[in-house]
């Protein structure tokens, strides 16, 4: 399977139209036509349906498209890792944080290091910590930076200092909007968003005392997609308040639980991974962190 056929694939499924991909590759649609019919018989399936003015995608070439977009990722990074070697420290370090009080401390971070490492680039990110995860797993992601509970079996790991409140993200007309904190049994009746992630979910499930009463309406990754189902009055979004901070606006307010349920940041990498030298730098950096390492 040729990298150059991925990137062929990833286009038309982008454009949704072959001529159109055909175009932007600058190659001919008899050359494009014939690239993916050599690659569906090699994966022995059908990755697009073809009508006369849309080329979509089957069902198994949605699932090839997550997959050829990580292969592609990959490597690309490996690429701009080779070529740092034999030069100036430069290079790429991907980041991946979660919606926390930490993507305040990164600028700091990374503007200490780059006036050491001026030829360094950061390739940065936000999504959910499983997604994270995996991405850190794959070797698309150098570092993550998620929030406890956290398994770091296969990780190195920094605990940042800084402390997160949970609460609710609320409607501005909600009964809650004015209340300067929130206890756990005065929610259980009332429609709510919890994070996605099963670590979390079961944190938070330990702070009801009758958990399986409550009304969850929604799961989400990241908090952008439960701020407009709490603008609409669908329900009250369970997250940090830096992330609350960060999805701000006149139609929201966070309120934090009473009693405090905190959390702390957890920088991460994968045990025993090859690394770049910008990589193994930045790593060398961040280990002169006072903070608690792992």
């Amino acid at each position: 399977m040729e990298i150059r056929a991925l990137r062929y694939f990833l286009t038309i499924a982008q454009e949704g139209n072959i001529t159109k991909a055909a175009e932007i590759l600058h190659v001919t649609q008899p050359t494009l036509s014939r690239q993916m019919m050599n690659l569906e018989n090699e994966l022995g399936t059908h990755l697009f349906q073809r009508g006369r003015y849309q080329t979509l995608l089957t069902e198994e070439g949605i699932l090839f498209q997550q997959r050829a977009r990580e292969i592609i990722a990959l490597v690309d990074q490996t690429e701009k890792e080779m070529l740092s070697c034999n030069r100036q420290v430069s290079g790429v370090i991907s980041i991946a944080s979660v919606e926390s009080t930490a993507m305040h401390l990164l600028p700091d971070l990374l503007a200490l290091f780059s006036r050491k490492y001026p030829m360094v680039h950061y390739d940065l990110y936000t999504s959910y910590g499983d997604h994270i995860k995996e991405k850190l797993d794959k070797g698309i992601y150098d570092i993550g930076i998620m929030t406890d509970p956290v398994d770091l079996v296969n990780y190195n790991y920094i605990r940042l200092p800084q402390k997160e409140r949970w609460g609710i993200l609320t409607p501005s007309t909600s009964p809650f909007a004015g209340r300067t904190s929130v206890r756990m049994e005065e929610i259980v009746n009332v429609p709510l968003l919890i994070p996605k992630r099963d670590m979390l979910q079961s944190e938070i499930a330990n702070w009801f005392d009758a958990f399986d009463q409550c009304q969850v309406f929604a799961t989400y990754g990241l908090l952008l997609s439960a701020v407009f189902l709490v603008e609409k009055g669908l329900g009250h979004a369970v997250c940090l308040e830096s992330a609350g901070d960060i999805r701000a606006n006149d139609a929201t307010r966070f309120i934090p639980f009473e009693p405090e349920r905190s959390t702390h940041s957890v920088m991460i990498w994968k045990k025993n991974r090859s690394c770049s030298p910008a990589f193994a730098l930045f790593l060398e950096y961040l280990k002169h962190l006072p903070e608690e390492n792992g």
